[in-house]
C-alpha cells in the first residue's frame, strides 16, 4: 500500500487510462474522448494511482460549478492491485482534492450488487441517501452515497457553541436557543425538560400540523426571561405562520399569541427590529460574543419547505457554519453531520427566507447574561 504513488493525471497517461478502463469493465466504459475532455477541465480531477511504474488505478472527481458538491463519476482499480488498499487511498485524495476545491459533500453511485465497494464507503464514513433505478446498462440498480468532508476548524474569532439535538419534532427552535444560550453560559440547563419549557413559552400553538413551532417573539422572550440579552429582527409585523393554518379560528389565536408575545416584550429590554438581520450584522454580533439563532426554510437542505430554526456559530468569507438540531437518524445522519455544518453564502441568503410571496426572515441574536 506503501508503494502505490498517487498524481494527477496528464495526457501522456491518456492510453494508459483507457486501457485500464477497458480491463475493469465491459459495460459503462468511459470513452477515450471522455477522458480527453476530462483530463482538459482544469475544474474536475482525474487522479492516477501508480504502482512499480505502472498504473494501476484511477478516480475521477467532478467539481460541480453551481454547488459546494464533489461527485466520484468513477474509480478503477486494476485486478492485479486489488487487496493492497489502492482504492482507500484513492478516495482519500479525491476527498483532499475536493476540500481544497472547498467543496462540502463527496457524492458517490455504486452498484448494489458491488459489496466490497459499498463496504469501504461505509468504512469511510459514507452514507446511502438515495437509489437510481435503470442506472447502468445492464438496467441495474445504484446506490447514492455521500459524506460531509469540509469541517470547520475552530479558532478564537468566535465563541464555541455546543451542540444539542431536538428530542421532538417541534423543538427546533428550543433546542437552537439552548446552544446560544449554553455557549454564553456553562450553567444553561441543556436537557429535554429545559427544551420542553422553552417551547411552552414560545409556541405559537398552531403551525402546519401537529404541534405548533416557535416564533421569534416567543424565544426572544425565553431567553431574556432567563437572564440574556436579546434582540429579535423579523421582516414582517403582525402573527407570523398565519398561512400555515386554513381555520380561521386558529388564525385568530395565533393572532391573540401575537399580540400576547408584543405586550410581553414592551415589559422587556428586548431590541424588536422589523427589518432582516443582513449577513453583515450577524457577524459584527457573532465578534461582539453574541449568538444567531435564525429561522430558515429547508428547502435548501432536504426539499422540504418547512420553517426550521438553527444556531449560527461562525462566519468566513466563503461559509456560515450551522448547529442544526435535527439528527435524521433513519437518512444514517449524525451528531457530526449536524455540527458547523457550511453552508455557502449565497445558498444561506436564499435558506434564510421563509415562504414564497413576501418571504419572511427571522432572528433572534442572544448575547451575554444581564448584570
Amino acid at each position: 500500500m506503501h508503494d502505490v504513488r498517487l498524481r494527477q493525471a496528464e495526457s501522456s497517461d491518456l492510453n494508459a487510462i483507457v486501457e485500464l478502463e477497458n480491463r475493469c469493465f465491459t459495460e459503462d466504459r468511459i470513452s477515450r474522448r471522455s477522458f480527453r475532455r476530462f483530463l482538459e477541465m482544469p475544474r474536475d480531477r482525474l487522479i492516477i494511482a501508480e504502482l512499480d511504474g505502472e498504473l494501476v488505478g484511477y478516480c475521477l472527481v467532478l467539481m460541480n460549478v453551481a454547488t459546494r458538491l464533489a461527485r466520484i463519476y468513477s474509480i478503477a482499480v486494476s485486478p492485479t492491485a486489488r487487496g493492497r488498499g489502492v482504492g482507500e487511498l484513492l478516495v482519500r485524495d479525491a476527498e483532499k482534492e475536493a476540500v481544497e476545491a472547498d467543496r462540502i459533500i463527496m457524492r458517490l453511485e455504486v452498484r448494489e450488487d458491488n459489496a466490497g465497494a459499498i463496504a469501504l464507503y461505509r468504512r469511510l464514513g459514507y452514507r446511502q441517501f438515495g437509489t437510481y433505478r435503470d442506472y447502468y446498462e445492464d438496467h441495474g440498480t445504484a446506490l447514492r452515497f455521500e459524506r460531509r468532508i469540509l469541517y470547520y476548524e475552530p479558532s478564537q474569532d468566535f465563541v464555541p457553541v455546543p451542540y444539542y439535538p431536538q428530542t421532538t419534532e417541534f423543538t427546533c427552535g428550543p433546542s437552537a436557543l439552548i446552544m446560544a444560550m449554553a455557549a454564553l453560559d456553562e450553567q444553561q440547563p441543556v436537557n429535554t425538560l429545559e427544551e420542553l419549557k422553552i417551547w411552552r413559552e414560545a409556541t405559537t400553538i398552531f403551525m402546519l400540523a401537529g404541534h405548533g413551532g416557535c416564533g421569534p417573539h416567543g424565544l426572544a422572550l425565553a431567553a431574556w426571561n432567563r437572564g440574556f440579552e436579546a434582540s429579535a429582527w423579523i421582516s414582517q409585523e403582525g402573527a407570523l405562520f398565519k398561512d400555515t393554518v386554513r381555520n380561521e379560528d386558529k388564525k385568530r389565536v395565533l393572532e391573540l399569541v401575537h399580540e400576547g408575545f408584543v405586550h410581553d416584550i414592551g415589559q422587556t429590554g428586548i431590541q424588536l427590529h422589523h427589518d432582516p438581520l443582513t449577513l453583515e450584522a450577524m457577524a459584527d454580533a457573532l465578534h461582539e460574543g453574541q449568538i444567531p439563532v435564525i429561522l430558515i426554510s429547508t428547502w435548501q437542505l432536504n426539499r422540504s419547505r418547512v420553517p426550521h430554526w438553527v444556531t449560527v456559530c461562525a462566519i468566513d468569507d466563503d461559509f456560515v457554519y450551522l448547529h442544526d438540531p435535527e439528527i435524521d437518524t433513519d437518512e444514517g445522519e449524525t451528531v457530526a453531520d449536524k455540527q458547523y455544518l457550511p453552508i455557502d453564502r449565497r445558498v444561506f441568503d436564499r435558506m434564510s427566507r421563509y415562504g414564497r410571496n413576501q418571504p419572511l426572515q427571522a432572528a433572534v441574536i442572544v448575547g451575554p447574561k444581564r448584570p
